[in-house]
């Protein structure tokens, strides 16, 4: 069994690796080490990083992009690997100590947020606005024995941690919040855990739920996690208990109880699928368009990403797939539905994709579900119902799960500029409204980094024009 010590090196000099790729697309292949373990090299890229880091929010604070869309949407699209496969896989290659490289390996803020807190000597590990970053290091941290301070964003600092410290405390784990009760920054005293039995509320976040899945066969006796009430996110904690599986743990889940005795795991390679929640936003786009042929590549049909099932949604709003060994063929039918209703509990990332796509149709629609995305990057549910007004639709929204629009209207701005919240979604589910609102202006546009940070370029690959401006 490797120590903390040595599977962060380890995971130091991965990030390292990562950095010298040079195309955004290459399958990860670490044939030869590299020779870049001096202080110098790492504090020059700590310094870039930072750099870098001012200019991008520079951009973000001022920047405007001017949405012109093609009459047609055709082309093939190399999507971005999963975000929330990525971030998982690196996690466990931490617990395992795998010498084994992740393979295809997402681009995104997230996914090299965590792998600059592997990478970093100091104890403490800002992660920004990354959420999952700031879930899954805090279970990690809390067993990986030494003294961290995990902190983030203005926001971050706002986004409640507590029922996740509780469950972790409740098994042994040493933490306390640094400034205010129950959110972030967290200091984390890390050291083995006893593990045992923890019950959490099944309608919380599901990465919550997967953060103590995954340490759960590093503690002395395993974990049972007894989830209380309605499970939200199923298909997120079955991706988890997958990937598990993948890096050698067993574990088993009976009605509301997950069982994961104490067990190692194992390094394994890995090779990350393609991200079908940013397919989901090339099926909008197919769905608006009057002609359109799309070809998403990376996608995989028998996928562990509970959004894969935007293929299913989306044929009610016209859109067929096709699976192929390169990916899916998007086409149009022309068949929609008069009215959409659906719960999203296990698809909530899909929520705005359907939200604009249905007002833009003028198809009718109740969602349900939606409880979680009050507490994702913004209020989704206000940020949703705000910038559709700015588009001319009355969305309204019931029990702080529910959204609905009848078919109302109002007349909408001549010019309007969709805020994006610092949401990545915000901006990638209102850019595919170009196709219907002339002249759509949206805020903020680098917040695409977080999940998907070529959106912009192959927006501009199929036809779009996309002008910045201030």
């Amino acid at each position: 069994m490797k120590s903390c010590n040595e599977k962060l090196a380890g995971l130091r000099l991965f990030y390292l690796y990562e950095k010298r790729r040079k195309t955004e697309y290459q399958i990860c292949s670490l044939r030869t080490p590299l020779q870049l373990g001096n202080s110098l090299i790492i504090t020059i890229k700590k310094l870039f990083l930072y750099l870098r880091n001012i200019k991008i929010r520079h951009k973000v604070a001022t920047m405007k992009y001017t949405l012109t869309a093609p009459a047609k949407i055709c082309g093939s699209i190399q999507l971005p690997s999963s975000k929330s496969i990525s971030n998982r896989a690196l996690i466990l290659k931490a617990l395992s100590g795998a010498d084994h490289s992740i393979g295809n390996l997402s681009q995104c803020d997230d996914t090299n947020v965590m792998l600059r807190a592997f990478a970093q000597t100091q104890n403490v590990i800002d992660i920004g606005a990354a959420g999952t970053s700031m879930r899954f290091l805090t279970a990690y941290l809390s067993q990986c024995e030494g003294e961290y301070l995990l902190t983030g964003s203005e926001r971050m600092k706002n986004r409640p941690i507590h029922l996740l410290v509780e469950a972790l405390r409740s098994i042994g784990a040493d933490i306390q919040y640094a400034e205010k009760e129950g959110f972030p920054p967290l200091r984390i005293c890390g050291k083995p855990l006893e593990g045992g039995e923890v019950e959490v509320a099944g309608n919380i976040s599901s990465q919550f739920i997967s953060a103590l899945m995954m340490i759960a066969p590093t503690t002395r006796q395993g974990l049972t996690i007894r989830l209380k009430g309605e499970v939200i996110s199923q298909p997120y904690i079955r991706m988890t208990l997958k990937l598990m599986e993948a890096f050698g743990i067993q574990a088993e889940w009976n009605g509301n109880t997950i069982s994961i005795p104490p067990q190692s795991y194992r390094s394994a390679p890995f090779v990350v699928e393609g991200d079908w929640s940013a397919a989901s936003y090339w099926y909008e786009m197919a769905a608006l368009a009057n002609s359109a042929e799309v070809e998403l590549l990376g996608l995989f049909a028998e996928s562990t990403q509970g959004d894969s099932f935007v293929a299913k949604l989306f044929e009610q709003l016209g859109i067929a797939t096709e699976y192929t060994e390169r990916g899916v063929i998007l086409r149009k039918t022309g068949a929609i539905v008069p009215r959409l209703e659906y719960d999203f509990v296990h698809q909530p990332d899909l929520a705005q994709t359907f939200v604009v796509t249905c007002c833009l149709l003028n198809v009718p629609f109740r969602f349900t579900g939606l409880q979680s995305l009050k507490i994702k990057e913004t209020d989704r549910i206000e940020a949703l119902k705000t910038e559709m007004r700015k588009l001319g639709y009355v969305v309204n929204d019931y029990e702080n799960s529910i959204m609905e629009w009848n078919g109302e209207r109002i007349a909408g701005e001549a010019t309007p500029v969709i805020a994006t919240y610092e949401d990545h979604r915000m901006a990638m589910a209102f850019a595919p409204a170009a196709l219907h609102i002339f002249g759509l202006q949206v805020a903020e546009p680098q917040v695409v980094s977080k999940s998907y940070p070529n959106y912009w370029e192959h927006l501009r690959g199929v036809g779009f024009t996309v002008a910045e401006g201030k």
